[in-house]
């Protein structure tokens, strides 16, 4: 099967320090893989580069087997990728025309039908007609859920989603990721420090340590089995860096 992506001799640095060193990474067509690490350890600019955002200084980024060129990227490739990021920037106006926005932008005007449905999903009903900039965090953080999933992209990319919110907002956001990835087989990278929610979710477990990645397995062995000392400590909340 063709990876979703595969990352080999990727290096990225800022200022002249490197924060991205990586040798080899393969992504598996919907499965979900949890990135972890320490803040710093390079995770965020990773789901950049996987966002077409940033390209690498130097290495090769495959997308579903392709090559893919920094400088020339096609806008129906742009679009089955889509990034939630930490800190969500809402548009102006109210909770259902954050939903709309990106619809209309493909051209797709007659949405109402999918936006009444993932407002549901997301406990967002009451809320539709609520300006963006009166919700709480957990509120804005599954607005900004929806407004990625009612694409239907076909990776999504999670930067840190549920930081900072309560246990019911934590809980039906990784209920709705399961959902999703279960569902329409979405591809999903979940960026998070959150050692618990990677277990909770993801298929595989990569450890991200200084831009390198340490080791990457499936969950189970990744948490029972580790081979690496550095993941052993870091699972147990050691600094191992």
């Amino acid at each position: 099967m063709t990876p979703a992506y595969q990352l080999t001799n990727l290096s990225k640095s800022y200022a002249g320090r490197q924060v991205l060193n990586i040798d080899h990474l393969e992504i598996h067509p919907g499965e979900i893989l949890a990135v972890i690490g320490p803040s710093g350890a390079g995770k965020s600019t990773l789901l950049r580069i996987l966002n077409f955002l940033e390209s690498p200084d130097s290495g090769k980024v495959y997308f579903q087997g392709q090559p893919v060129n920094y400088h020339k990227i096609p806008l129906e490739v742009r679009r089955m990728v889509t990034t939630v990021f930490q800190n969500p920037a809402l548009l102006s106006g109210n909770v259902g025309s954050n939903l709309q926005f990106g619809l209309r932008l493909r051209g797709l005007k007659d949405g109402h039908r999918d936006v009444d449905e993932m407002l549901e999903r997301l406990g967002l009903t009451s809320l539709r007609r609520s300006p963006a900039h009166t919700l709480s965090g957990g509120e804005a953080q599954r607005v900004a859920l929806a407004r990625a999933l009612i694409l239907k992209p076909t990776v999504l990319l999670l930067d840190e989603p549920t930081a900072n919110l309560d246990p019911y907002n934590v809980e039906m956001i990784e209920s709705v990721i399961r959902g999703i990835n279960q569902t329409h087989q979405t591809t999903i990278v979940l960026v998070t420090h959150n050692i618990f929610q990677a277990r909770r979710l993801a298929d595989r477990v990569a450890l991200l340590l200084n831009g390198e990645i340490v080791e990457t397995a499936d969950t189970q062995t990744f948490y029972k089995n580790p081979c690496d000392s550095r993941t052993r400590g870091f699972i147990r909340g050691e600094m191992v860096w």
